[in-house]
């Protein structure tokens, strides 16, 4: 496993947005694991999200893009700090844009906040978490309504490797329903291959009961 997304594992850990226990997803489905990247709080850690994010990008989709798209409101934030990344690490100016749960109509009128999308724009989204793939749906129409854009792919902070609306992967029935290339910092497998029966901090984070709870949760819900 390359050493950034060991890195990236700790980071989350740090800041309290991989938690382990009893939780329950936005989909309703009951989980022992869960992310919350609403826990990424100060300047310091959204700079090196944003550079996580940047790896990650850079790595599947390379830099011939136009905007990177967050969908309000988790997404607005994300796209701020990973255009910011780019900028500084790969010196590519990458234009930015969010939508609004609500239309402005006076001032900067419209749905969307940051940069306007154009005709001709290629168009990476980035999100936090998708377990179910249903803000997808909600996410492309508003992108396709600014003209004759191209979605291109959709980068996430942690894949949780479960079945979406089928018995597929989320991320993989996003690829093949809307054709856009999905790619993720780390993988649930990469975190539990890395943290089970390990000691980080003074702590086992993963032991034998919750590997045994989080298998448990994949019978029932991983994907194909």
């Amino acid at each position: 496993m390359e050493s950034y997304k060991q890195e990236f594992i700790e980071f989350m850990i740090d800041c309290n947005v991989l938690k382990f226990g009893d939780f329950v997803t936005k989909s309703g489905r009951k989980t022992p694991f869960f992310v919350n990247t609403g826990f990424y709080r100060t300047g310091a850690q959204l700079r090196r999200l944003g550079q996580y994010y940047a790896k990650a990008i850079e790595s599947k989709f390379g830099l011939d893009f136009d905007v990177l798209f967050g969908p309000a409101y988790k997404g607005i934030p994300l796209t701020v700090a990973a255009t910011m990344a780019i900028s500084e690490e790969y010196d590519k100016d990458i234009r930015y844009c969010s939508n609004r749960k609500e239309v402005k109509d006076h001032g900067d009128k419209g749905i969307l906040l940051g940069s306007p999308i154009q005709d001709g724009d290629r168009v990476v989204i980035i999100e936090d978490v998708t377990t179910a793939g249903t803000s997808i749906q909600e996410t492309l129409p508003i992108i396709r309504a600014q003209g004759d854009v191209k979605p291109i792919g959709l980068v996430v902070s942690v894949d949780r490797m479960e079945r979406g609306q089928g018995t597929k992967s989320a991320l993989k029935e996003i690829e093949e329903n809307y054709g856009l290339k999905t790619t993720a910092i780390v993988t649930m497998a990469e975190v539990v291959e890395y943290l089970y029966n390990k000691e980080y901090k003074g702590k086992v984070i993963i032991d034998d009961t919750l590997k045994a709870a989080i298998d448990a949760y994949y019978e029932q819900y991983g994907a194909e």
